[in-house]
């Protein structure tokens, strides 16, 4: 087998709004992706089936975790226990995000 190569999603390749969302690989059952944020008009909700860790490679963001105000900031990151509900109530235009899924 060879080497695999890519490249990571830009800023200029965020939606104007809301997100995009690329998967990178698969790793036996995680699944890799990198998420690039637009502006966000409404607070999005989560509840996933699976554990989701996720960093932010660029920009800034604000989650509210079950209650709890996330900020997060280049570099931070945090992980969210299956159907732990979560939303993305702000987030800088162009953040850009790495995310690994779990298995459901």
């Amino acid at each position: 087998m060879g080497v695999t190569k890519g490249r990571l999603l830009g800023p200029a390749d965020a939606p104007e709004t809301g997100e995009r969302a690329a998967e990178i690989t698969r790793l036996g059952g995680v699944v890799v992706e990198q998420i690039l944020s637009g502006a966000v008009g409404a607070p999005v909700d989560f509840d996933q089936p699976h554990d989701e860790w996720v960093v932010v490679l660029a920009g800034d963001a604000v989650l509210d975790v079950a209650g709890e105000r996330v900020l997060l900031v280049a570099g931070d990151w945090v992980l969210l226990p299956a159907r732990t509900p979560h939303r993305l109530v702000r987030t800088s235009p162009g953040t850009s995000w790495l995310a690994l899924h779990g298995r459901a």
